[in-house]
This record gives structure tokens, C-alpha cells and sequence, in this order.
């Protein structure tokens, strides 16, 4: 029994892995055949500065129209555009200063 179970949950991972390649192929290929498509979103920024007594200060820095990838996946550095959208703040950490 956790012989079959082995083999079915391998077959299984190597399946998902197989579609992902593809997937991944596919959009790149038509990426690429597209011409590299570019668009832009407009996203909100923001800085999270952390302060002394274990507080956190949250600065609104402005809009920006940020480019993107018009693809399923990243390319070239960029996110796509479908996740920007979906997700339109974008949040920038500062370093722990050393005390």
C-alpha cells in the first residue's frame, strides 16, 4: 500500500511539474512573439520604517505608474500586468537600524 501511494504521489508531482514547463514555455514563447508587450499600472508606494519599542511607522510615498510584463508570468524583470492590478500597493522595508 505505501508502495502505490509512492508511486501515485510521484507521478502526480512530476505531472505538475510537467504542465508548469509548459505553461511557463507557452507564455514566454508567445511573450516573445508578441514582441515583448509592455503596459503600465499606476500602484500606491509605501515605506514601513521601523522605530525604537518595537514600533513601526507606515509613510505613504505617492502614486507611481510602474511598467509590466503583458504576460501570464514575469519577464524580463517584470511583474505581469494582471498581478499589479490585482495588487496595487507596493510596500518598501527599511533596515533594522543597529542600536
Amino acid at each position: 500500500m505505501t508502495r502505490w501511494f509512492g508511486r501515485w504521489l510521484l507521478r502526480v508531482l512530476v505531472a505538475v511539474a510537467a504542465v508548469s514547463l509548459i505553461a511557463f514555455a507557452a507564455d514566454w514563447s508567445v511573450y516573445h512573439l508578441r514582441g515583448s508587450p509592455q503596459g503600465t499600472v499606476s500602484v500606491s508606494q509605501f515605506m514601513v520604517v521601523p522605530l525604537k519599542g518595537q514600533k513601526t511607522e507606515y509613510d505613504y510615498l505617492g502614486t507611481a505608474q510602474v511598467n509590466c510584463a503583458a504576460a501570464l508570468f514575469p519577464h524580463g524583470g517584470e511583474d505581469p500586468c494582471w498581478h499589479l492590478r490585482r495588487n496595487p500597493n507596493q510596500w518598501e522595508n527599511v533596515a533594522t537600524p543597529a542600536y
